[in-house]
């Protein structure tokens, strides 16, 4: 019997080394990425340096190395402002309700297309869903604005058939927050749901022969097979939806709102603008913005904890 030949071991190879190999082996792909990279990079992390305007008492003349600094002053006088206080507490009251409405309302609208057997009729409504999202709310909002008047909108119309009397819908307080929320739910409603459509789609179709087997009606399955398998789909959608609580949609509010509906309908992004583009505060509009951003980190990283030691379900 001949001695065996000791193999020597191989040679652990360094990280970096590796990392390397990984990324020239697939260099195709990371090239694909690329573009995105350099868009994240240019637009989103760049522009983080301007946060230090909020710190220093900025002049566009003198540029950022001859302004001078100036601590915490802008954001003492951002919590010492009626107004900012009250664009503050409209912007949590406003994305609140539109998170609610703007979370369940997709989920629901794909589980009803899920249910529809009928192929043209399915696509078809698919289609009339997702149509509201490629409207700008330039658009969208002069649609609206043409609904809810009171002499040729139709709403108004429908009000004067059950007897009532039609009124403008857009500069009563009491209804200004409604229509923000109802308006903002139907449409974006049908670009939500295609998520949760893939994530049904990826469901194993045996688990739903089998509750049909074991005779499950319909609801049974949807609150039994379809709602757990896209829970993990449901918690991340979610997590990302809190991240934007302190963003209530500028695009809608400043098309839709006006001097009437002030007090309820002016809202951090507003004043934002507001404050720094006609006032030119540069300044107090950044600090603003910084604790717009701070309170949505904080609110991802409190959720994506919770989601965590709930299911262990996260975005990280």
């Amino acid at each position: 019997m001949g001695l065996a030949t000791a193999v020597p071991a191989k040679k652990a190879e360094k990280p970096l080394k590796r990392g390397l190999n990984q990324i020239w082996r697939f260099k195709l792909l990371y090239l694909l990425l690329l573009p995105a990279f350099v868009w994240v990079l240019l637009f989103d992390y760049l522009p983080l340096y301007g946060i230090s305007i909020a710190f220093m008492d900025y002049n566009v003349i003198q540029g950022w190395s001859g302004s001078e600094w100036a601590g915490l002053k802008y954001f003492r006088m951002l919590f010492e402002s009626e107004m900012f206080r009250n664009a503050f507490r409209n912007t949590l009251l406003i994305s609140l309700y539109k998170m609610i409405s703007g979370f369940v309302a997709p989920i629901l609208l794909a589980l009803a297309l899920n249910e529809i057997r009928t192929a043209w009729f399915k696509k078809t409504l698919q289609t009339a869903v997702y149509l509201p999202r490629f409207v700008s709310w330039v658009v969208y909002g002069g649609i609206i604005t043409l609904l809810l008047s009171p002499e040729t909108g139709i709403i108004n119309k429908l009000i004067e058939l059950f007897g009532g009397k039609p009124a403008y819908l857009l500069v009563e307080p009491a209804y200004f927050r409604t229509i923000l929320v109802v308006t903002d739910a139907m449409k974006e409603m049908g670009w939500a749901a295609i998520i949760y459509i893939a994530a049904i789609a990826g469901l194993n179709p045996e688990v739903y022969e089998a509750a049909i087997m074991d005779g499950a009606t319909r609801f049974r399955r949807i609150l039994h097979v379809t709602l757990p398998g896209i829970a993990g789909t449901i918690v991340v959608i979610f997590i990302l939806r809190v991240g934007t609580v302190m963003s209530a949609g500028l695009d809608q509010v400043i098309n839709l709102y006006n001097p009437m509906v002030f007090e309820v309908g002016d809202i951090l992004d507003t004043y934002i603008y507001r404050v720094g583009i006609e006032q030119f505060s540069l300044s107090l509009a950044a600090a603003a913005d910084v604790v717009k951003g701070l309170i949505g980190l904080a609110m991802v990283l409190i959720v994506n904890h919770i989601a965590k030691r709930i299911n262990d379900s996260g975005i990280f």
